[in-house]
């Protein structure tokens, strides 16, 4: 499942560089993709930088570009079902951020 995974989140990714000009779509980046074990659904996790009004934007962008991305991976990875995608907001970077603001800060009180 991983080898899968890792081939949806890279030809996801590069649909979304290459061929999606959705005015909504902010700076997106792909940072895993779960797939279920029947292939019917895979969770992408997206990283997206910007606003939280940003956040929902390139959100609702990429699910209405869902059909064209399902569209790609049926074609390019020729698996025997097409799982329907979710997008996901992935807050890892946001929760790094704040923890290196807690430590720097914590760092000049020293």
């Amino acid at each position: 499942m991983r080898r899968v995974d890792e081939a949806v989140r890279e030809v996801v990714g590069s649909v979304l560089t290459g061929e999606i000009t959705d005015p909504r779509l902010g700076f997106v980046t792909v940072t895993e993709v779960r797939t279920t074990s029947d292939l019917r659904h895979a969770r992408v996790y997206v990283s997206v930088l910007g606003s939280p009004e940003e956040h929902a934007a390139s959100l609702a962008a990429l699910t209405s570009a869902a059909g064209v991305l399902q569209a790609h991976i049926g074609r390019e990875l020729r698996l025997k079902r097409t799982p329907t995608l979710e997008f996901v907001l992935d807050e890892t970077a946001q929760w790094v951020g704040r923890l290196d603001d807690i430590l720097a800060d914590g760092e000049t009180r020293s």
